[in-house]
């Protein structure tokens, strides 16, 4: 980790700007707007975000689809938060009550509340401190796709040297760290993304890529001793035939599927089979705590995963660049410069 270097103290302005909604809507009617600059509470710190990442959760608490996320806690008729956004790094500039794991001036990374703005408060609970040589935009995208993809490599799927991991939706968030994790992890890994994103794949690491839009995912004629599905909407059933009898599949996220419930039905549907065949077949709710995000900070600090950014935008761009990724034509993350001038994008 990198040693503590403490700027001297800065005036808090007591306005910002941030991308603001007041209702679920269409990520095109979001709008950069001034607002108050929040104060840290109990436990929390105040970060001068330098940048924020977007995934594929802002889509869902933007527009409240599918439904299932508003009984999340997310607000039911109206998002809770006004300004959306989760991923983020930058300074801490103010520090609430009962907070001794960071100073003004340590330079963190994580898990925030309401970062598309030029401040946010977060939880040091879901706080790490950048290592050396890792800039504020691969930062800011690592927290919450790295700690979904360390999760489910590491801690469900349990990915050991020598095995064979299948990494379906490897050009996304997630799936960009899977393959990374997965590879340093020993195994020999397969990604699966559209063959316009296969030189991606390759350069994240993979041993080889199926393009689907042009080739069955069963095409490299091997069995899997872990499948991660992470993009896509393959049957169950069809996931089961990839793996090995003894196999692990893990279908993280929920993407697809109804406007009730999302791709929920698929996961509940391998929960249910799994105890009656011979595989393993599971999913998972990514866990937001700092001992994950120090995990990835370690992975981070080895090299032993890069974060892939493939999209870099200001402030006033975020809600073109949300529904680009929506719409699956990023590469890679997506970073939202802050500190570094991207407020003045409009």
């Amino acid at each position: 980790m990198q040693s503590t270097h403490h700027d001297i103290p800065r005036a808090i302005p007591t306005t910002m700007e941030a991308i603001t909604q007041s209702s679920y809507t269409s990520p095109h009617q979001l709008r950069l707007t001034t607002v108050a600059t929040p104060s840290p509470g109990p436990g929390q710190v105040l970060v001068e975000v330098a940048a924020a990442g977007i995934d594929q959760g802002v889509w869902h608490l933007v527009t409240g689809r599918p439904y299932v996320v508003r009984l999340a806690g997310y607000g039911i008729r109206k998002p809770r938060q006004s300004i959306p956004g989760f991923d983020l790094s930058g300074r801490v500039v103010a520090v609430g009550s009962d907070v001794a794991a960071f100073d003004v001036g340590d330079r963190v990374f994580g898990i925030g509340i309401a970062t598309f703005a030029q401040y946010a408060v977060a939880e040091t609970a879901k706080l790490s401190r950048v290592p050396d040589g890792i800039t504020d935009e691969q930062a800011a995208v690592a927290a919450i796709s790295g700690g979904a993809a360390l999760q489910a490599v590491d801690d469900v799927a349990g990915v050991q040297p020598d095995m064979r991991v299948l990494v379906i939706g490897a050009s996304g968030g997630v799936g960009s760290y899977a393959v990374q994790l997965a590879v340093a992890r020993g195994a020999t890994v397969t990604g699966v993304a559209s063959a316009a994103k296969a030189d991606l794949v390759r350069d994240l690491g993979a041993d080889h890529v199926i393009a689907y839009d042009r080739d069955s995912l069963d095409s490299e004629g091997v069995e899997y001793d872990v499948v991660l599905s992470i993009g896509g909407l393959a049957p169950v059933r069809t996931l089961r035939r990839l793996l090995t009898p003894t196999g692990t599949l893990v279908i993280v996220g929920a993407e697809g599927g109804s406007s009730i419930t999302g791709g929920l039905g698929r996961q509940l549907r391998a929960v249910l089979w799994s105890p009656f065949v011979g595989q393993r077949m599971t999913t998972f709710i990514a866990r937001e705590h700092r001992d994950v995000v120090d995990r990835l900070a370690d992975d981070l600090a080895s090299g032993a995963v890069v974060p892939a950014i493939g999209h870099t935008v200001g402030l006033a761009e975020v809600p073109d660049t949300i529904g680009a990724l929506r719409a699956g034509r990023l590469r890679g993350k997506a970073v939202v410069q802050i500190g570094a001038g991207g407020v003045r994008s409009r």
